[in-house]
């Protein structure tokens, strides 16, 4: 089994409200920093993405990839790599258990990448926290803060 990186973070909101905030691709561009384009290409019968393509520009690292998503109840979704310039490997979930009450969330950010290109496995994890502490942060920034949908 590959080896993953994972944090967690505890938003001050409702599940349901960070979840909105997850799946509203459109709006990845305005929270997120990296993500400068996206595009959901399928949806399921709920109008949930099932493959969304985004395109990244990390400072050295420039991709334009597609991923596909799997909706698990209404507290999880995961994903997995379906083509890139750049990865080999990009799957990751986040998992929402409410906290108080459902009043917070935390939040479970889990992400496995791997570059084509070769690197090291220390880099590679160090990069992996990089991702998911900024998301995080920019989540939860978002949901505490940003707009309603």
């Amino acid at each position: 089994m590959a080896e993953h990186t994972s944090s967690s973070i505890t938003i001050d909101a409702a599940p349901a409200d960070v979840m909105g905030v997850i799946s509203d691709f459109a709006r990845y561009p305005e929270w997120t920093g990296e993500v400068k384009e996206t595009e959901v290409l399928e949806k399921d019968d709920q109008g949930r993405a099932l493959q969304v393509r985004l395109v990244l520009d990390a400072g050295a690292i420039k991709d334009d990839h597609t991923l596909a998503y799997t909706w698990t109840g209404d507290n999880q979704v995961s994903w997995t790599l379906v083509k890139s310039q750049m990865l080999r490997a990009l799957d990751g979930s986040y998992t929402l258990a409410p906290v108080g009450g459902g009043e917070h969330t935390e939040v479970t950010y889990q992400l496995t990448v791997d570059v084509k290109i070769p690197m090291l496995g220390m880099i590679k994890r160090k990069a992996e926290k990089v991702i998911i502490d900024r998301a995080l942060a920019g989540l939860k920034k978002r949901v505490e803060s940003g707009p309603k949908a």
